[in-house]
């Protein structure tokens, strides 16, 4: 039932918000000249996938966790995506694909070994990701990543299409900030 919510609201999406996308790609290209960024995320049952964003940070940002990067990397027009979390837009494409859900953990970086390793022991990687989640709406991130691990099983092991409704109100409505990033020292 949820991946057919899933796929029904990530259609819609891309077909309202296209033209809100497009101005955004547009900006993005006077910002940082390559305005979608991918990275590669580990998905369900540590499947690799090409997770897409609008770029937020200089092009020449080290490939790290957000909690882990610099907040000298965002440039200004990446500062209001954040703020905005219109930058979490081109991951409706993921959403479309089946790559990700709506609602699931955040799919993390490979080279997030400690993560990887709380999460496999308490079965995360059983679901599919998503792009928003009980962690994410009480600001939980990837810093904390016994914590992350979880509230991610909670959430997984307690998901309902309720609280898939709950979790996406809650996000659109501006509970919860998006990952830290480290500030400047």
């Amino acid at each position: 039932m949820i991946r057919l919510f899933d796929f029904i609201f990530s259609f819609v999406g891309l077909l309202i918000i296209w033209p809100i996308g497009l101005v955004l790609y547009i900006i993005g290209l006077f910002d940082t000249g390559k305005p979608i960024f991918i990275q590669e995320r580990v998905g369900k049952h540590k499947k690799p996938f090409n997770l897409y964003k609008f770029r937020t940070m200089d092009v020449s940002t080290k490939s790290v966790a957000s909690h882990l990067a610099s907040q000298s990397s965002i440039t200004k027009f990446g500062g209001f995506l954040r703020k905005t979390k219109l930058d979490e837009l081109p991951q409706l494409v993921n959403v479309l694909k089946g790559d990700m859900s709506l609602v699931g953990p955040r799919p993390n970086l490979f080279n997030q070994t400690e993560l990887i390793e709380e999460r496999d022991k308490r079965g995360v990687y059983n679901a599919v990701p998503g792009i928003t989640g009980l962690a994410q709406i009480n600001e939980i991130d990837m810093s904390t990543p016994a914590k992350l691990a979880e509230i991610d099983a909670e959430m997984i092991k307690d998901l309902t299409v309720g609280k898939y409704f709950k979790y996406i109100f809650a996000t659109v409505g501006g509970k919860g900030q998006g990952d830290r990033v480290k500030s400047e020292q």
